[in-house]
């Protein structure tokens, strides 16, 4: 059986804590060190942000977390079923927002390419948006050295 979670949360800004430390807790298997954890968390914020604000806008709707560690690496998909992208290459540039009248950055998804390892996002207009992402912890894990999270613990 895969090293995997799945968490389907409702789309409230309350949820979002919920979701960053939950995955956080997850990673641990995988014995970040503090500024990696700290990575994940906040592109996991980013991401389920997106999803409250931009594919909901304050109407309902599940997000749906998968986690699954593989060996030094962390793989996250956070999807929603709500309005869709329209330009995903638009959307991504740093500092478009479609919300500027709620002063968004447009920092979301910049944000979160620059924190993971890898970083994808598909989106259909009217079915939802899926954003990939993934982590590979450093050299204390391939190294077998002291140092990470789990350690200190």
């Amino acid at each position: 059986m895969k090293d995997m979670m799945k968490l389907e949360f409702p789309a409230i800004s309350e949820n979002e804590p919920f979701a960053r430390g939950v995955v956080a807790a997850f990673c641990l298997r995988l014995n970040p060190t503090l500024d990696e954890i700290s990575d994940v968390k906040t592109a996991v914020s980013e991401a389920v942000t997106n999803c409250i604000v931009h594919a909901y806008a304050g109407e309902e709707g599940l997000i749906t977390l998968v986690c699954e560690a593989e060996g030094d690496t962390l793989h996250i998909e956070i999807t929603d079923r709500g309005k869709g992208i329209d330009d995903i290459a638009r959307a991504v540039e740093p500092f478009f927002t479609t919300r500027a009248d709620e002063e968004r950055s447009g920092m979301g998804f910049t944000i979160m390419q620059t924190f993971m390892t890898t970083f994808s996002v598909s989106s259909r207009k009217g079915e939802g948006t899926s954003v990939v992402m993934s982590k590979q912890f450093g050299a204390a894990n391939k190294k077998n050295e002291r140092g990470g999270l789990a350690d200190a613990l």
